[in-house]
């Protein structure tokens, strides 16, 4: 058969750079956006350093959206490094996210797999673990690529195949499997150790030996082998890498009471104190633009501009929207949080879902009950008797406190805690309790039982 061409339709994702850029300040946190500022600082002349600089005049910017096209590959954050007054700037050795980059950039992949690989390593937390759901990650993308949240289970097996073992886990159990099936086959105790961590990791936890014996089918020497590796595991695989110092956290917005209202006050300390050099950009202007290289510059510093004028306004007004909803979490805390979803604030405000997602992410309210990540804010609607809704942090809170004033002798057990719930008018099920205090990290009934016992 002789040489024939062909005609493939392929979909790229790509950005403009003055939309790429602001993506990626829109997603930064505080510390990142202002370690950007200071590196346009460095390289563009057109820039300069503000120290008056006051809360820039927020107007109602369009979204990065209604002039997107599609991405290429998601932006990830620039390295970290600490500001002036939080700690003196210096060289640190590779994050996890730049470790997990290297090794997917030499990896054989199509584009758009690796991009979505990208995503998942940006979203892993400080210990290595995945904790987003698909359906968050598909909303970053524009809808017209038809990035499916599906999509990215095969993304997130790329991961979970990469240097440390562990990483991209979603679990506990599932962190130590895969480093258990990252070990040679013929390692003592490796089966038995599966066996254990997949479904059996309560019993090793209670120290119940003769049920977990039991359980994965072994005798005493092999399951003690087991045992010993399991402690040899990570549980925590991402913290090996980068500066193991105290990371700080610039809030971005300050929420306040004036006059019985309750407002939300960009924080003085995460705005930008960087402004266009007018007699630069006058000189450059009044040459027509004769050097290119200048004016790609100038170009350059108004986009910046821009997009920071943007980052703040949406900020801003995602902000406000929280704290319109959440009224009742200000006043009298968990208890009162209600439910709200991303694409609710998207509608009210008429944002892209997927603008309204980067917001909430590495973004920070002080608050007189605390320092809060926006997406605290955010908690799925669970049904009440009187055919109301109450939120899954409302219902965590109470959890909370019945366990704590709970008699130490008879704890509830999670069926007792979803009966007491019901006559509070919260219909959740038992299993859902259960997930719940495992999200709290509150011992099972057995545990706390036992604790007493131990303590007598």
């Amino acid at each position: 058969m002789g040489p024939a061409i062909a005609l493939r339709l392929r979909q790229h994702l790509t950005l403009t750079p003055q939309v790429q850029q602001a993506l990626k300040l829109l997603q930064m946190s505080a510390l990142e956006f202002g370690q950007e500022m200071e590196e346009a600082l460095a390289v563009n002349p057109f820039l300069e350093e503000n120290p008056e600089a006051q809360t820039p005049p927020l107007r109602d910017a369009a979204t990065v959206e209604d002039v997107v096209v599609p991405q290429e590959q998601p932006s990830g954050p620039p390295m970290e490094r600490d500001q002036e007054d939080w700690g003196g700037a210096h060289d640190s050795p590779p994050t996890l996210t730049q470790h997990l980059r290297e090794q997917l950039m030499i990896s054989q992949m199509a584009d758009r797999d690796r991009a979505l690989a990208h995503m998942i390593v940006d979203s892993l937390d400080d210990d290595g673990y995945f904790k987003m759901a698909f359906d968050e990650l598909a909303a970053l993308v524009p809808a017209e690529h038809d990035v499916r949240a599906d999509d990215f289970l095969a993304a997130l097996r790329m991961v979970q195949s990469l240097d440390p073992a562990g990483v991209g886990a979603r679990t506990l159990d599932e962190c130590l499997l895969l480093q258990l099936q990252a070990l040679p086959e013929d390692t003592k105790g490796r089966e038995v150790a599966m066996r254990i961590v997949q479904g059996n990791l309560p019993l090793l936890a209670n120290r119940e030996w003769a049920r977990l014996q039991h359980a994965v089918g072994c005798d005493e020497p092999t399951l003690h082998t087991a045992r010993a590796l399991i402690r040899s595991l990570d549980p925590r695989p991402g913290q090996r890498f980068g500066p193991q110092e105290a990371r700080y956290v610039v809030p971005d917005v300050i929420v306040k009471k004036l006059r019985d209202r309750w407002v939300a006050i960009i924080n003085p300390a995460s705005l930008p104190r960087v402004r266009l050099n007018r007699a630069y950009a006058e000189a450059i202007q009044n040459r027509n633009a004769s050097n290119q290289s200048l004016a790609r510059h100038l170009q350059e510093a108004r986009w910046l501009l821009r997009s920071i004028e943007q980052r703040f306004a949406t900020i801003q007004r995602v902000a406000d929207a929280i704290v319109a909803r959440q009224r009742g979490f200000f006043e009298y805390g968990e208890v009162a949080m209600k439910p709200l979803t991303l694409k609710l604030i998207a509608g009210e405000l008429g944002l892209h879902e997927s603008t309204v997602c980067r917001v909430t992410n590495n973004k920070y309210m002080a608050t007189p009950r605390g320092l809060f990540e926006f997406k605290h804010f955010f908690s799925r609607r669970l049904a009440t008797e009187n055919g109301g809704a109450a939120s899954a942090t409302a219902v965590r809170a109470v959890m909370k406190e019945l366990i704590a004033a709970e008699d130490p002798r008879a704890p509830l057990s999670d069926a007792e805690l979803a009966r007491l719930l019901a006559q509070q008018g919260l219909r959740v099920a038992r299993r859902t309790i259960t997930k719940y205090r495992a999200l709290m990290r509150l011992p099972s009934v057995d545990v706390r039982r036992a604790d007493v016992r131990r303590s007598a």
